[in-house]
């Protein structure tokens, strides 16, 4: 199985780590974010041992959360390993096979984070928010940042709406964030909100 050899830390409490998959041509990033009850991973893919190791050394794994229909990566070995639920999009949940997934509600989120819907992105889109420290924001598929299209919204052919998904992103402006990271491309580690809101401007 491919894995990543090595978690990288790009700010306090917040690990990336990631691996290019042939099968898709592209590369893939998971993201760890610490918070007061655990660490929550996100859109995980496969570590090799030491660098597992180095993720869990700071504290426990409190969830797993998969950020649409083509995130679900080994979002299960992850929960089997560290025995904690999958969190997803309330349209995966009854055709999901992955053991233990929580449909996310308003009553189901830890306190720390906020899951936003993104219409017309892949099935289940979601971004995620983590207030802390200035505020983090990790999105799925409909905002993608590697060559060579940059910081940029999903390529339409990706979308089931590609308008609806660019009036959904809007959404994201009603939090503070300082940085956004991908599970496509390279993070955007400040000044994040104000480029979303200038790309948005410009697909108007």
């Amino acid at each position: 199985m491919l894995h990543a050899s090595e978690v990288e830390p790009i700010a306090p409490g917040i690990g990336l780590w990631r691996f290019y998959d042939p099968s898709v041509k592209a590369d893939l990033f998971s993201t760890a974010v610490e918070t007061a009850s655990g660490t929550y991973v996100v859109d995980s893919i496969s570590l090799a041992p030491d660098a597992l190791a180095s993720l869990t050394f700071r504290g426990k794994i409190a969830g797993i959360i998969v950020t649409n229909e083509n995130h679900e990566r080994a979002a299960a070995q992850f929960a089997e390993k560290f025995k904690v639920p999958i969190y997803l999009d309330a349209a995966l949940a009854s055709g999901t096979k992955l053991p233990g997934a929580v449909p996310i509600q308003e009553n189901s989120l830890p306190a720390e984070w906020t899951a936003v819907a993104i219409e017309g992105g892949p099935v289940g889109e979601i971004a995620i928010h983590f207030a802390a420290s200035d505020g983090t924001m990790v999105i799925g598929d409909a905002l993608i940042n590697f060559e060579p299209y940059g910081f940029a919204l999903l390529p339409a052919k990706y979308c089931s709406n590609f308008k609806q998904m660019r009036r959904s992103l809007s959404k994201l402006l009603d939090y503070s964030f300082e940085r956004m990271l991908f599970a496509h491309g390279l993070p955007i580690l400040s000044h994040a909100r104000e480029r979303l809101e200038l790309l948005l401007k410009e697909h108007r």
